[in-house]
Formats: C-alpha cells, sequence, structure tokens
C-alpha cells in the first residue's frame, strides 16, 4: 500500500491547500467541508536544506537533514533528507516512511532522495 500526503483543493477556485486551512486563501469565501482531497506529488526540486546536529532525542540520529522541496505543481513542502551532498536545485523523489517513533507511536513524513 502506498501512503501519500493529502493537499485539500477549493471546489470553487482550485486552489491547493497544504496543511488544511479552514478558508480558501485565494476565494476567502468556503466553508470548511468545501475542499475535495487530493494527493501531493512525490517529485520535485530541492529549493533548500539545513542540517540538526542536536535533534531531539526521538529521531535517534546524530545529524538529522531537512529541506524545502517545490512539488510538482509548485506546491512546497518540508520533509527529511536522505541524501548525501544535498544541493539546492537538485531533482528529489520522496516518499512517505516513518520519520520518528516515540513510545509506540510512529509518526509518518515525507523522506526525499536523490532522484
Amino acid at each position: 500500500m502506498e501512503l501519500n500526503i493529502y493537499a485539500y483543493k477549493c471546489k470553487r477556485c482550485g486552489q491547493l491547500h497544504y496543511p488544511y486551512k479552514t478558508i480558501c486563501k485565494k476565494c476567502g469565501d468556503n466553508d470548511h467541508n468545501e475542499f475535495d482531497i487530493v494527493a501531493l506529488p512525490k517529485n520535485g526540486k530541492l529549493l533548500t536544506y539545513t542540517i540538526l546536529y542536536n535533534p531531539p532525542s526521538d529521531f535517534e540520529v546524530a545529524a538529522l537533514c531537512l529541506g524545502i522541496v517545490e512539488l510538482e505543481g509548485g506546491m512546497r513542502i518540508t520533509g527529511q533528507l536522505d541524501i548525501k551532498n544535498p544541493k539546492t536545485g537538485m531533482k528529489v523523489a520522496g516518499k512517505v516512511e516513518v520519520v520518528r517513533i516515540d513510545g509506540y507511536n510512529k509518526h509518518l513524513g515525507m523522506v526525499f532522495y536523490q532522484e
């Protein structure tokens, strides 16, 4: 089963929102239940990144690389990077995976790999 991250598409004007908004940021005239749920694309371009050398202990890694990716279609998302030498502008492909374990809870997020 393929996992996805979802955006919310305004039924009136077609504007995509991620994360969820109660009112459309484009037409401003929407009720909270007037959005269609659509899967975000998983491929895109790395816009910027940073490396955390002291992430919270529940990440269980010495360093955590995070990036902002512009997905196909223009939506931007933050995700973990599993790339040895990231470079801004490079093409990346994402997968929804477990990014953190907190006790018995598994937290899912987007992890990007070099395309």
